[in-house]
């Protein structure tokens, strides 16, 4: 799962660690949240998309939770059981960051509640991008597209949620802060690394291709 804040460039490093699996033969599926599903995707528009709306913070967190829920029974699993590696742009460390300590709500009622809609399914890495917040906002202007709902919040609440990665980082399992400063290549060439020394075993027959050549596993 890649994570981070808007404009750390989550989407273009989902894209290329999925041409990288798909260039070693690895079977993979590639989820975005909210999203993935039909009820994901028209959640996301209400979430994401509806900027005149004023949406209270625990209806927030139970909308993106309602999206996960369908993510997770109707195209995760599947996939898992098909033994397919997925890809996620985003999945319950986002949650955490920007529902729990970003609105404020009580973090361990968003545990139980992020629990309750994965059935207690938990990635096997996640990756945070981290950038200095001046520069992934400067890339997100960069980016044009207008921002969405939630990146509209300001400065405060992107340095309260950055902060919360970093933290989450220190203290959750399986939680790896990989620098997003560089150019796409790079950083990819670091998620490998990062792939390498975590999740080899799990990539099976990767393993070994994961560290080879000019850059490293994600």
């Amino acid at each position: 799962m890649l994570e981070g804040l808007d404009g750390v460039g989550k989407t273009t490093q989902v894209a290329l660690l999925s041409s990288w699996l798909d260039a070693q033969g690895a079977s993979h599926i590639v989820v975005r949240e909210p999203g993935g599903t039909p009820i994901g995707e028209a959640i996301r528009e209400l979430v994401l998309g509806r900027t005149d709306l004023s949406v209270p913070p625990e209806s927030e967190l139970f909308l993106l939770l309602a999206a996960r829920g369908a993510l997770v029974r109707e195209v995760i699993r599947p996939a898992l059981e098909r033994d397919e590696t997925v890809v996620a742009d985003r999945f319950a460390l986002s949650t955490l960051a920007y529902q729990a300590y970003g609105r404020g709500i009580d973090v361990e009622g968003v545990r139980a509640a992020i629990d309750l809609a994965t059935g207690g399914l938990r990635p096997d890495l996640c990756i945070v991008l981290d950038l200095p917040e001046e520069e992934s906002l400067e890339r997100q202007e960069r980016g044009g597209g207008g921002a969405d709902r939630i990146e509209r919040e300001g400065r405060a609440f992107r340095h309260t949620v950055r902060d919360a990665y970093l933290a989450l980082a220190d203290s959750e399992p399986g939680v790896e802060v990989v620098s997003a400063q560089g150019m796409p290549e790079e950083v990819h060439a670091r998620i490998r690394d990062v792939l390498a020394a975590r999740v080899a075993g799990a990539l099976g027959s990767l393993a070994a291709d994961v560290g080879g050549g000019g850059g490293n596993g994600s």
